[in-house]
């Protein structure tokens, strides 16, 4: 990848990184050969900022990651979360928990599973309400000074938690969702992300799937698929967003791309600064989606593909804590 690098604090990553989850978890049955695949091709390609957490499939992603990328560890930087709680077997999410003392052993953990001495990137992954988010940080900076850890992030938090949390140690990035169909970082916490100089990692920037129009990912999922739960997979909701899919195709075949390209070009072209990480175990749809760096949309492709917006929330109601 010959594209020019961004920064996370004190980290130089690849434009675009690889988010991991679906390796282990939530997106059909893992296939590691598949996933080994990926991650292989990731690095011939130059990707390198590896994306994943504790919670995904309670530490088999840490695990499958440590594995398959021991040898180009140097080359590569890794980021982990941690702080939300799961359900043995199923590996739902069931609570949080960033209590320092739990923020050390999980710690701890990820790096045992990741066959690493240091985490490049450790997230908060949720904040949570039962701890000041500057008691959290404030454990994870101890990891820092421990040389367990080379830069700290937080996911998913409010302007004023971002505040709060860079206060107590600075930032090297915020990981939120956002993409053509999750557009709510826009008004508040990218804003002072850039005022405070911290990176933007972008996650689920082809909306889970659903941007790029593919059946797979909309009208045929999987039975054992977590999108089954979400509000936005619902029939009605459904409809309305394939109908919004339908302009993003549109532009795709104006330029010549693909669905996906046109959504993290156009992610990509919103911001200089963002890091999308979207997520694939599978090389081809990762060579599709880095192609999306020589892509340039027009102004009024831009304008169209502005006006879209999804229908139904992220997640659904009443459960818990979303298991990104």
């Amino acid at each position: 990848m010959s594209h020019v690098t961004r920064r996370l604090g004190p980290l130089q990553v690849s434009p675009l990184g690889l988010g991991c989850m679906g390796m282990s978890t939530a997106y059909g049955r893992p296939d590691e050969a598949s996933s080994k695949a990926t991650l292989q091709r990731a690095v011939e390609r130059g990707v390198t900022l590896f994306d994943t957490a504790d919670m995904y499939g309670r530490g088999a992603n840490e695990k499958l990651l440590g594995r398959h990328l021991r040898d180009v560890r140097d080359e590569i930087v890794l980021a982990t979360k941690t702080g939300i709680l799961t359900m043995p077997g199923l590996g739902l999410p069931i609570g949080l928990d960033a209590s320092p003392a739990r923020i050390a052993r999980a710690a701890d953990a990820s790096l045992r599973r990741l066959r690493t001495e240091v985490i490049d990137l450790y997230y908060l992954h949720r904040v949570d309400p039962r701890v000041p988010i500057e008691e959290s940080i404030g454990a994870m900076a101890e990891l820092v000074d421990a040389g367990k850890v080379r830069a700290l992030g937080v996911s998913e938090v409010t302007a004023d938690e971002l505040r709060r949390a860079h206060a107590e140690h600075p930032l090297a990035a915020v990981q939120q969702e956002w993409s053509l169909f999750s557009r709510d970082p826009e008004r508040d916490v990218v804003p002072i992300a850039h005022e405070l100089g911290i990176g933007i990692v972008a996650y689920s920037p082809l909306g889970r799937g659903m941007l790029t129009g593919s059946p797979a990912a909309t009208t045929q999922i999987g039975l054992v698929d977590y999108r089954r739960l979400l509000p936005r997979w619902n029939r009605r909701n459904l409809a309305q967003n394939l109908a919004q899919v339908q302009v993003v195709g549109e532009v795709a075949d104006e330029v010549g791309a693909r669905p996906a390209q046109v959504a993290l070009a156009w992610l990509l072209g919103h911001d200089p600064d963002v890091i999308p990480i979207p997520g694939t175990k599978r090389p081809a749809y990762l060579d599709e989606n880095l192609a999306a760096l020589d892509l340039t949309l027009s102004a009024d492709q831009r304008d169209r593909l502005d006006a879209l917006r999804a229908a139904g929330y992220r997640y659904r109601s009443g459960s818990g804590v979303p298991s990104r």
